[in-house]
């Protein structure tokens, strides 16, 4: 934001649009007067102060008010709700990834590592973890909504302006400068169904005088979890929507190792088991492998659709005027926050996958999987997030000189810290339910187990000793100097050319310090694991021209290089942009832009060092499709995959086009319409499958087609690529033949993604006298196109249509508010698009969900407001075509069901 106080005569269009964005009061706006004189200010977008709040590209603004009317909890609710936001992910509230505690966003379906988040128009540190164990992103949950003034959304290139990044757009968080008194607000809520309890405790203060301004916040914030267990349509595998439960989840079993096939426990051989998960434990049958230990209840027991979490956020900040031209100042920012998640029960396999049995005279693979009774309850086998947040910015702004032209000089830091705890089993629980190793046979470890040690229960006792927590430490940070200057240079026809231009210099780092007894084999099934960091330097220039060329046409047109260097090597690369607005009348806006930008590669793709883990849980697309058995149903479900990955240090940047052509109309002081297309092409786009998405692609390979029926041919060089990665045995090894080893992954650059769609954005507001004021909003983006193509001369995919993709093709939401009196009320309404089914069938409809907020004036100082969010407690829609539990898109939808709060504001004068 700049601190200009000089003023501007505002184009017509910009005072029908401020109600919109809650720049004034709308009885203000909606006067028949003179044009009100407003303060320049910088809109997201562009660095040259102006009155406009339209420019050449499309800026959405959500105002605190919005945040609070709509049912959002946090800022990243409030951007998750945004219809550009057409793509999945899986963050705090999905409870099942490398990253649950951290938020954030997809725009445009382009991944949450190509939108660029500043606060006060500053870059933050990133999450120190990799969302997903691959990409940096700033974490959005650590910020106070009390304190959000506004957030500002550039959906679409702006490297031009801001640097690396912003690709898919930019996301500028806005917080108040100003506040008179102190304002203290409480909010209180639960869900309909059970869990979630939660509690909230805002305060804001601040004050003035002759020479300085001074704002401070303070947040606390409790939130129970919910489990799957909670959910009645997905707490058991009976709740299948088919009507046909998928096999039962293993508790106990014994398998030949050769054939695959299950050893009999018995008839009564899962009876000591039948008190686990609540006493659902039973002798379940597959009918192609045979009897084991199985339970419907077991996957829902453990699993966190919504962390737990408890955080306090603070924020302060000053402002010192040196005089009416200089002023000097400061803010500061701390959070801290304990994040409780489970994603899986605490299980064991035998040593090394199978073994011979003596007793048996055959080789054989053991499981177990422990159950709350037996550990103590679910949040003994909670991962623990611990962290900690803090940034400061400092500097000096004000005239240089006796000139109109202004500058800011500023020092910021940032800093991100966290401790990640995971409970672990011991090496010894080898030995305890095998019993001591009686050496080898042809390379394979021998026992000679009691096979009723393995369905027998543990006491919480005895798992205590057999179990630990690991603990990992990491760090991110992030320091910028920047000195910027913007004025009014030459006349032209339409007006003063203005000019802004930034130096910025500054170095970023990551630290990963996994705990050093992996190393030792303390742990059971572990391996050692390895410290990863680094840091890199970033110097960038930059310059943006504002040209009234006409009365009526204004172009701007902008450059910027920015370069990183890491280790004696470096990367550069220039971007730049350009706009036309052209009003043919005072109602109309056109607008067009064009854009390049660029993406540095990740600091974890760059620095990582080789990790080797495994993955549970882990499905072979490729022998269950072979099979002819659903993934919920297959006998190679389940499985616990070993990976490698590892850096890449030679990675370029990602390079990016995008194109927008949009219309801004406004008749009057009360409706106003925006339709914006865009176009946003990316090459040499950083790919880093994952494992789930490498054991798909090979298994489409193999088959030369997807389960949606997309031909795929396995020559191409993404097929070659896909097979390569993925490491089975033999298909003529004499034990588990063909059965995956190890997937391989690391980045590469080679892929080329293109997304193109349209926007649209209206508003409406009417005074209806004695029955009062009201107000409504529409929003709708549909993604047109969405291409992709992994190597060069591969066939282009179709994302957008294809039955394999889980991202939005359209997303609509809309709003109506109704003020009376000391009464308002606010209906939301949010239409999430169709999704693929998961057998390739065709697609799950639409899904809508809606929110309500009841807010009463008591007095000048107090408000009352009840929130209702998910009104008619409508349930995440059902995949009935074999999807597996918990029976719905996990990561596209959340299954929290009806959820009130009451809240209560209040305002010392």
């Amino acid at each position: 934001m700049s601190l200009l106080h000089r003023s501007l005569r505002p184009h017509p269009l910009v005072l029908s649009l401020l109600p919109l964005l809650g720049l004034a009061p709308l009885a203000a706006a909606a006067q028949d007067t003179a044009p009100t004189q407003l303060d320049a200010v910088k809109v997201t977008g562009s660095r040259i102060p102006r009155a406009s709040v339209e420019g050449p590209s499309p800026v959405t603004v959500i105002t605190q008010e919005q945040i609070e009317a709509q049912g959002y909890r946090s800022a990243f609710e409030a951007l998750s709700a945004l219809t550009e936001n057409t793509g999945n992910v899986q963050g705090e509230d999905f409870g099942n990834t490398f990253t649950p505690a951290a938020n954030t966003i997809n725009l445009r379906g382009l991944g949450p590592n190509r939108t660029l988040v500043l606060v006060n128009g500053r870059r933050q540190s990133d999450y120190p973890l990799a969302y997903e164990g691959s990409v940096n992103v700033v974490n959005l949950a650590n910020i106070p909504s009390a304190l959000i003034d506004r957030i500002e959304i550039l959906a679409g290139g702006a490297s031009a302006v801001y640097g690396s990044d912003a690709i898919a757009g930019v996301v500028n968080i806005i917080l108040k400068r100003h506040y008179d008194g102190v304002g203290i607000n409480v909010r209180a809520g639960t869900t309909e169904q059970g869990g979630g309890d939660n509690q909230r405790v805002q305060a804001v203060g601040g004050g003035s005088g002759d020479q300085w301004d001074a704002i401070f916040g303070l947040e606390l914030g409790n939130r129970k979890a919910i489990y799957g267990s909670q959910r009645d349509f997905m707490d058991s595998l009976t709740d299948d929507p088919r009507g046909v439960a998928p096999l039962p989840t293993a508790v106990a079993y014994r398998r030949n190792a050769g054939s695959g096939n299950y050893i009999d426990p018995g008839l009564d051989g899962c009876d000591a088991t039948s008190g686990l998960y609540g006493g659902s434990v039973f002798r379940a049958q597959n009918p192609r492998q045979g009897a084991y230990c199985g339970s419907n209840d077991a996957a829902a027991t453990f699993w966190t659709v919504q962390t737990e979490k408890r955080n306090i956020d603070a924020y302060s900040a000053l402002t010192w005027r040196l005089n009416d031209r200089q002023e000097l100042f400061a803010d500061a920012a701390i959070g801290t926050a304990r994040i409780y998640n489970n994603t899986r029960a605490p299980t064991w396999t035998s040593s090394r996958n199978y073994f011979y049995n003596q007793n048996s005279g055959q080789l054989e693979t053991w499981y177990r999987r422990f159950a709350p009774e037996e550990i103590g309850g679910v949040q003994s086998n909670a991962n623990r997030f611990l962290e900690q947040s803090w940034s400061f910015n400092v500097g000096a702004r004000g005239s240089l000189g006796s000139s109109d032209w202004d500058y800011e000089a500023a020092y910021s830091r940032s800093r991100y810290e966290n401790r990640t705890r995971r409970p672990v089993l011991l090496a010894g629980i080898n030995d305890y339910l095998l019993g001591p190793k009686l050496g080898t046979r042809n390379g394979v470890d021998v026992y000679a187990p009691d096979p009723t040690r393995l369905y027998r229960p543990l006491s919480p006792t005895e798992y205590d000793g057999l179990s630990d927590t690991q603990e990992s430490r990491n760090a991110a940070w992030l320091q910028t100097a920047s000195v910027s200057v913007n004025g009014e240079l030459f006349a032209l026809p339409g007006g003063r050319a203005a000019l802004a231009a930034v130096v910025e210099a500054g170095s970023q780092g990551y630290r990963n310090r996994p705990d050093p007894r992996l190393a030792t084999g303390e742990f059971w099934n572990t391996s050692a694991g390895i410290p990863a960091g680094g840091e890199r330097d970033r110097y960038a220039a930059g310059v943006e021209l504002q040209l009234p060329l006409l009365e009526r046409l204004t172009a701007t047109v902008a450059g910027r290089y920015d370069q990183y260097r890491a280790a004696g090597d470096h990367i550069g690369k220039a971007t730049w942009s350009a706009g036309l607005e052209f009003r043919p009348v005072d109602t109309l806006l056109l607008r067009a832009s064009a854009a390049s930008s660029f993406r540095a590669p990740d600091m974890n793709y760059v620095f990582a060092t080789e990790t080797r883990g495994y993955n549970p849980g882990m499905t072979d697309y490729w022998r269950c499709r072979t099979a002819g058995q659903a993934y919920d149903d297959c006998d190679y479900s389940g499985l616990a995959i070993d990976y490698t990955s590892g850096a890449n240090p030679l990675l370029q940047p990602e390079t990016a086009r995008s194109y927008g052509l949009g219309a801004v109309w406004s008749p009057s002081a009360n409706l106003d319409v925006t339709v914006d297309y865009y176009d946003i092409r990316i090459e040499d786009e950083v790919t880093n499958l994952d494992s789930t998405r490498i054991l798909k692609d090979e298994a489409d390979c193999r088959l030369g087609q997807t389960v949606g029926g997309d031909a795929r041919d396995i020559a191409s060089a993404q097929c070659q690529d896909a097979l390569r990665r993925v490491i089975r045995n033999p298909a003529d090894a004499a034990v588990q033949p063909n059965q995956v080893v190890r997937v391989l992954i690391n980045p590469i650059n080679a892929a080329a993604e293109s997304v193109r769609g349209v926007d649209l954005k209206a508003n409406l507001r009417w005074d209806a006298g004695r029955y009062g004021r009201f107000s409504s909003r529409l929003a709708y983006s549909l993604v047109i196109d969405h291409d992709y193509r992994q190597f060069d001369g591969d066939a282009i995919q179709d994302q957008r249509n294809s039955l394999d993709s889980y991202q939005w093709r359209s997303r609509i939401n809309g709003s109506v508010t109704w003020a009376i009196n000391d009464w308002t009320a606010t209906l939301y309404g949010m239409r999430y698009g169709s999704l693929p089914k998961t057998d390739g069938s065709g697609r799950i409809a639409p899904y809508m969900t809606y929110n309500a907020s009841l807010y009463r004036r008591l007095n000048d100082n107090a408000t009352l407001g009840l929130i209702v969010n998910n009104l008619r407690d409508s349930r995440p829609p059902a995949d009935r075509n074999g999807g597996g539990w918990p029976f719905y898109p996990v990561g596209n939808y959340d299954p929290y069901g009806r959820q009130l709060w009451l809240e209560f504001d209040y305002r010392f004068l």
